[in-house]
Formats: structure tokens, C-alpha cells, sequence
């Protein structure tokens, strides 16, 4: 169990620790990586009732290529270096009222037929005024609240009571 654990923990202070400095700070020959794309879980059913703007309530064909993706993979020898997964990850899911993401540097956002789009600040480089924070997401059966905290506000202060309430209720 504490090897599972550990896979979750491996990026910490600025460094991802399955890639050791020491080992990777200077080239040493060819690797290769594996870049996927699109699981998008919910399209084999909406492509074959040929109606895209469904299908997002079965997603077994898309959990079996992914596992068998997955598989594969982890028969290689010798291992890649890491795997990337792009694209879209899902095709629709019922009662989604907010998309999250980030990369514009900077918070934020907008709503359109009920759908909130979050655009989160970055960890890092700000091209706004926003401070390098992250974006805490609560989500109950009745509504999703979030709130971006600087790291220094994350850090020193936690959560707000007002989320703290929130989760306590759920649990």
C-alpha cells in the first residue's frame, strides 16, 4: 500500500522526484515517452446512436480501451519514460455545470446557458495581478463552490470556514 501511495506524492517542492536530478540533468542517449489522446469517455455510444450531443451516460467501451491502453503499456520493456494523455478525456457527462482550466496565466471566467467556465491563475509565472495560488473546488449534491487562495493565503490560513462548514455537512 505505501508504494501506491507514494506514486501520488512524487511531485514535491518543485520537482518531480520519478525524474532525479541527478540522473536526468544531463543527456544520456534516447528514451521515449507515450503520448495518448482522447478517451473521451461517452463518444463510442453517442457516435453509434448518431447523435453527438449524447451518449454520456455509457462509458464502458471507452473504460475497456482505456484499461486495455493501460496494459499494454505497462508490458513494455524497456519502460517508457512517462505518458502523457491528451485531448478530450470525456464526451459529455450528465449535470456538468462547471469546466475548470488554466494556462491563461491569470483568473478567469465567464457563464453561458448555465455552464461556468474557471479559468484558474498559475502556480507559477503571473501575467496578471492575480498571486501564484491555487483554486479550491467543493462540489455537494446541490452546487459547486470554488474559491482561489494565494499559496501564501492556502499556507498560513487554510480554508475558509464558510467551505469547512460546507464539507463537514457532507461528511
Amino acid at each position: 500500500m505505501a508504494a501506491e501511495e507514494d506514486v501520488f506524492q512524487r511531485a514535491r517542492g518543485r520537482t518531480l522526484t520519478a525524474f532525479r536530478q541527478g540522473d536526468e540533468y544531463q543527456w544520456k542517449g534516447p528514451f521515449y515517452f507515450i503520448q495518448g489522446a482522447d478517451p473521451q469517455f461517452g463518444l463510442i455510444k453517442a457516435w453509434a446512436v448518431g447523435n453527438t450531443g449524447s451518449g454520456d451516460d455509457e462509458w464502458g467501451e471507452e473504460i475497456k480501451l482505456t484499461e486495455q491502453a493501460v496494459q499494454a503499456i505497462n508490458k513494455l520493456n524497456p519502460k517508457p519514460k512517462f505518458f502523457v494523455l491528451c485531448g478530450d478525456l470525456i464526451h459529455g457527462m450528465p449535470g456538468v455545470k462547471a469546466v475548470f482550466s488554466g494556462h491563461y496565466h491569470r483568473n478567469a471566467g465567464g457563464c453561458y446557458r448555465g455552464l461556468e467556465m474557471v479559468v484558474s491563475s498559475a502556480i507559477g509565472c503571473q501575467l496578471g495581478e492575480d498571486k501564484h495560488g491555487l483554486r479550491v473546488v467543493l462540489v455537494t449534491d446541490e452546487k459547486i463552490v470554488h474559491r482561489y487562495y494565494s499559496l501564501d493565503e492556502l499556507s498560513s490560513q487554510g480554508l475558509e470556514n464558510e467551505m469547512m462548514d460546507m464539507l463537514a455537512k457532507e461528511n
